[in-house]
């Protein structure tokens, strides 16, 4: 079983939403900065959204800003991508990662992918015009 198992990924037209979930049952959830990055083809992963660990703090790519919102639940050990007004230029694998918060002693760089210990495995998101 591994350590994040995201769902929800698929197929939705343009303007359309989709959601994201991630469940990290067997990691130490709470201490743990989540985030959401996507690869697109021909591109880098790149950080869409990330949350602290007691989700006051969030921050957001600019291409998603003000479409999708992350949101946690520490008692399910839950992280969720809400996806609204889809574009075209969304899709890709969209991965569910975790490092140590700033608050318990991570590095605090949050907007680094090398600074994620944990990955999922990816969910296929496609967004057709």
């Amino acid at each position: 079983q591994a350590l994040l198992e995201e769902s929800g990924g698929g197929l939705v037209q343009v303007g359309g939403s989709l959601r994201l979930s991630c469940l990290a049952s067997r990691l130490p959830f709470s201490i743990y900065h989540m985030a959401w990055f996507r690869q697109t083809p021909g591109k880098e992963r790149e950080v869409v959204a990330t949350i602290n660990w007691n989700g006051d703090s969030t921050y957001y790519g600019d291409l998603v800003r003000g479409r999708f919102a992350i949101t946690r639940d520490n008692a399910k050990k839950t992280v969720v991508l809400q996806m609204n007004n889809l574009e075209d230029e969304d899709t890709g694998v969209y991965y569910c990662a975790g490092m140590l918060d700033y608050e318990h002693s991570g590095s605090g760089d949050f907007r680094n992918r090398a600074q994620y210990e944990y990955w999922g495995q990816g969910t296929q998101v496609t967004v057709s015009s």
